[in-house]
């Protein structure tokens, strides 16, 4: 058997300034640390970090524009179902990248706790996130008659509470250390929105209730039927539009 003589694979340049970056942080603390600091420790020059980061900032959170970037894909990749089951799976992927090294989200989390600046840029970063499930939310809708005209608001409140679930989840996982199984603190997060806003089951929407019209002499009366946990939004849908009609 030869030895195998080839040279290791070096890793990517974008990882190499990344762990430097985060190494001088820890090291020195965030707002002592220069991006000469960085690219000395990294061994290239300042025209190397600015092709990747745009910003110290942007080194803290390497990861996230590929954790968009899969997300992204996935939405437009999903076909079919429930849309806000769809979107609480795309942000399991975001799960699945602070999972992956939990050594570093744990220290990622305390570093940014602990520097003003890192904290408003996190929050930026998560508002992207939440574009995005909107979006795909507001483009499943737009295809759905029954949507109703509160499809985009809609969108945006479901959006915004799948993140905030996940988040819920996500950091009482960083509190502890990384310890425990952060998926499940997720998922118990996510099911709470799925029951709130989620279809009962995948069944079309008009099957969801039944709206019938009794007449009553000189009034009308609207009759709602509608199965045992049946989103609650979806019941208002109904009846509202059983009234336009009549």
């Amino acid at each position: 058997m030869t030895e195998d003589r080839r040279p290791a694979k070096k890793p990517p340049m974008r990882d190499v300034l990344a762990e430097a970056a985060f190494a001088l942080f820890l090291e020195r603390g965030f707002e002592r640390t220069t991006v000469d600091d960085i690219v000395a420790r990294a061994g290239v020059g300042r025209r190397s970090f600015f092709r990747y980061f745009p910003s110290k900032e942007d080194a803290v959170f390497p990861d996230h524009e590929r954790c968009l970037a899969d997300m992204t894909a996935f939405l437009a990749d999903a076909e079919g179902g429930d849309p806000v089951a769809t979107v609480c799976d795309a942000a399991r992927l975001v799960l699945r990248m602070y999972a992956e090294n939990p050594e570093f989200s744990v220290q990622r989390y305390r570093l940014t706790r602990e520097v003003p600046g890192l904290r408003t840029y996190e929050l930026s970063v998560v508002r992207r996130y939440e574009r995005t499930l909107a979006g795909h939310l507001e483009r499943r809708w737009a295809e759905d008659p029954s949507a109703g005209p509160d499809a985009s608001l809609r969108a945006e409140v479901i959006a915004a509470s799948v993140v905030a679930a996940h988040n819920n989840g996500l950091r009482s996982w960083l509190r502890s250390g990384g310890e425990g199984d952060a998926g499940a603190e997720v998922d118990r997060a996510l099911e709470l929105v799925r029951a709130v806003w989620g279809e009962a089951d995948e069944r079309p929407a008009a099957q969801v209730g039944a709206v019938q019209a009794v007449s009553g002499g000189d009034d009308e009366v609207i009759v709602m039927v509608a199965r045992k946990g049946a989103p609650m939004w979806r019941v208002v849908q109904h009846i509202e539009s059983a009234l336009g009609s009549a």
